[in-house]
C-alpha cells in the first residue's frame, strides 16, 4: 500500500475517533502529497522517494517552528508542533542512531577518500542520496563535519 492510501485510511480512522492531532497532522501531509501529484511535470504521480522527502520536509518545518516557538515562550503552540512531529514521523522509515549514522558516514568518507572539509560535498552527495529518509540533513551534516575534522 501507498504512503498516499495509508494516510487516507489512517484519516479515515482519525476522523471516525475525532482525533484531533491525528487529523491536523494527516491533512497537512494529503495536501503536500496531492500538490506534489499535481505539480508540473508530476504526471499525477510520485515515488516513494518523493514521498518520504515530503514527509522529511513536513517533519523539518514543524521542528523549525517547534524551535521557535520555545525560544518565545509560546508553550500552546509548541505543544501543536511536537503533536504533529511525532504523527508524522511514524510514517518515515526508521531513523538512524547516531552511533550507525556515524559508522555509514566513516565508510563512506574512506570509500570516497575524503581527507578535509574540502571533500564534504562529495560526502553529502552520496551520503544523503545513501542514508534518504534514515537520517536528516542537518544531522549528517554536523556528523559529517565532525569526522572530517579531526578533533586537535
Amino acid at each position: 500500500m501507498s504512503l498516499e492510501q495509508t494516510i487516507m485510511a489512517d484519516l479515515k480512522v482519525a476522523m471516525r475517533s475525532k482525533d484531533e492531532k491525528a487529523l491536523r497532522s494527516l491533512r497537512a501531509v494529503k495536501a503536500e502529497i496531492i500538490m506534489a501529484k499535481t505539480s508540473e511535470g508530476a504526471g499525477g504521480e510520485i515515488s516513494s522517494e518523493e514521498e518520504i522527502k515530503i514527509l522529511q520536509k513536513l517533519v523539518k518545518q514543524r521542528k523549525d517552528s517547534l524551535e521557535i516557538y520555545q525560544k518565545q515562550n509560546r508553550a500552546d503552540l509548541a505543544l501543536t508542533e511536537e503533536e504533529e512531529i511525532e504523527i508524522i514521523e511514524k510514517y518515515l522509515p526508521k531513523q538512524l542512531s547516531a552511533d550507525a549514522l556515524r559508522e555509514v558516514l566513516s565508510k563512506i568518507i574512506a570509500d570516497v577518500g575524503a581527507s578535509s572539509m574540502a571533500d564534504m560535498g562529495k560526502v553529502m552527495g552520496i551520503a544523503t542520496q545513501q542514508l534518504a529518509g534514515q537520517a536528516d540533513g542537518k544531522t549528517i551534516n554536523s556528523i559529517a563535519r565532525e569526522l572530517l575534522v579531526p578533533s586537535k
